[in-house]
Formats: C-alpha cells, structure tokens, sequence
C-alpha cells in the first residue's frame, strides 16, 4: 500500500483553519491502515513486540508532552504531540483488535454515541435518547455552560447506574473518582467528592492548624526511622508524608488553587532560578561552594528574575468532564 507524503503545518499560516471532516477521515483511515500494517506479519518488529504493559508508559509520556505544549502556546509542536498520543490510541485499539477484544471502530462508537447522548441541547432529545441517553435533563440550557455541565453530570450518573454491576449498599461516592489520574489530582477530586457529603474543613485556615498536626507527626515517624533499622519506619514515614501532600492539596482546594498547577508552576520557578544560579556562578561549579555560597547565589538568583519569571498558565476547573 503506498501513502502519500504528509502535508506539513506552516508555522506562519494566519488564516482561520476549518475542520475538513472528509480529509481528517481519510487521514484517520490512512493512520488506522498504517498502524495495522506495523502489526501484521511482515510489519515492524519492535510494535508487533508490544504488549499493553510495554505501551502504557508511553502513553502518560504523551500526554504530558501534549500538556507540555499547550502550557508552552507551542501550536505547531502542539499537533505533533497530539498526533503522537493519537497513536497510542492506535495502537492499543489495534492491540487488542489482534486479541479480539475490539477494533478502531468500537472506539469511535462509544465517543461518537457518548457525545450525542451527552449533547441533547446540541443534537436534540431524541438523537441523545437513541444513543442510549436515560436521565431527565432539560435540553433548554439557553447559553447556559453551568446548565451543559449539569446535564452531563445527570447524563454520567445515569449511565453508570445502568451499567453498573455492583449493588448499590456496596458502592460509595467515592468510586466514581477514579484511581488511574496523578494522586494531586485523585486527592483533589476525593476531598471535593466528601465536602459534597459535608465531611470537610470549614474554611481554609482551619486547615492551618491541620498541617502542623501532620508535620509534627511526619517529624516523630522521620524521628524514630533515623534510630531504626525496621523497614516498617519507612512506611510509616511515607504514609506520614501522605497525609501531609493529602492536607495540603485539599488547602488548594479550599483556596480553588489546582495543586497540580501549582507545583508545576513551582518546578517551572525552580528551574529558572536553578538556571541562574549557575550563570551567576562565575563558572565555578555548584558543588564547589559552600552552604552559604550557594544560599547567596539562591537570593541573587531569585531577585534577578523578579522581574521576568514566566507566569503560571490558567489551570482548568477541577470539576472537569
């Protein structure tokens, strides 16, 4: 089978770009091709060799690459990424194509259904009822986001309703916060998901007095695992120090400051001021200073980019789709 040559993005076209539907579905059906060929036989070795536990790395890989260029306003390295965790969607659909568990085109089903069954103010009731729609929703949402995001909140819960197995005295609130997301962003949505029930701090300086419980606890467990050999200090200390990142992303929360946001943000600071820190060195290496030295350099450097450091991206509302 012979491909045509990719067409590449101008990185100076300013002209309104529109979505082509024929021409992303013959390209769609050329990327599907493409991948279908590196796993038959005679294809490529490496992918026939992988596995969905080989893949998986990647895929989290891809997606913070694609994180990576939107924080960064990276348009033309934005579509290569994307195009990349595209293909991770390739290749475990045609993974589990060749165990016969689904194809490509189940996958596209379910979004397609999902999204007019999601949308009845967009597609009408009932386009939204035959794509498998079975909650009450009111399609009037006059312009309304708040009123789209409650219809797809009603729209979910009902769908897991229906396709659940499990009876409902054995399931908690809490399962619908899925465990396959960053623990910044799992704790956020878990504390979120108990404020709904009540259980949670009242205000945010309530939780002042939390911090130092758990730092003060944090310090007795790191305490006794320096006079210890006993490995089970160390797991005490790990779960000490969970209950501490726990506390602080829900004090995020209560200050609606995304933790994730804001320890990217911090790593982006660190980066820069670490950067600097080396240019004003003099070309003497780090290691070679000592402890005042290098907390000298520290203040230069941050005084030197008080002025300049990038600003934080807007984060995302935690209550996503």
């Amino acid at each position: 089978m012979d491909f045509p040559p990719a067409s590449p993005i101008s990185e100076d076209r300013s002209d309104n770009l529109l979505t082509d539907p024929k021409r992303a579905a013959t390209l769609f059906e050329e990327s599907a091709a493409i991948m279908a060929r590196l796993r038959a036989p005679g294809g490529c070795p490496w992918d026939r060799e992988q596995s969905f536990d080989t893949i998986r790395k990647y895929t989290l890989e891809e997606a913070y690459e694609v994180f990576d260029a939107i924080e960064r306003r990276d348009f033309p390295h934005l579509a290569e990424e994307l195009g990349d965790l595209l293909l991770q969607v390739l290749f475990y659909a045609e993974m589990a194509a060749n165990e016969g568990h689904f194809t490509i085109s189940d996958v596209l089903d379910h979004l397609n259904r999902k999204l007019i069954r999601r949308h009845p103010h967009v597609f009408g009731e009932e386009a939204s009822r035959a794509a498998g729609n079975e909650a009450v929703v009111d399609a009037a949402v006059g312009g309304s986001a708040a009123r789209v995001l409650h219809n797809w909140e009603e729209i979910k819960a009902a769908e897991k309703a229906s396709g659940s197995s499990i009876p409902d005295s054995t399931k908690s609130r809490l399962d619908s916060v899925q465990r396959a997301m960053p623990a910044l962003a799992e704790a956020a949505k878990l504390g979120s998901k108990a404020a709904k029930s009540g259980f949670d701090w009242p205000h945010w300086r309530d939780l002042l007095p939390k911090l130092t419980e758990e730092t003060a606890e944090l310090e007795a467990e790191a305490a006794q695992a320096e006079k210890s050999s006993d490995p089970a200090h160390k797991d005490r200390v790990e779960a000490e120090l969970g209950d501490l990142l726990f506390t602080v992303v829900n004090l995020g929360r209560h200050l609606n400051v995304d933790a994730e946001m804001a320890l990217r943000g911090c790593n982006l600071r660190f980066r820069q001021r670490f950067s600097k820190m080396e240019e004003l060195s003099d070309d003497r290496p780090l290691e070679q200073l000592s402890p005042n030295e290098l907390e000298d350099l520290w203040t230069r450097a941050k005084r030197a980019l008080a002025n300049s450091e990038i600003p934080a991206p807007p984060s995302a509302s935690e209550e996503t789709r």
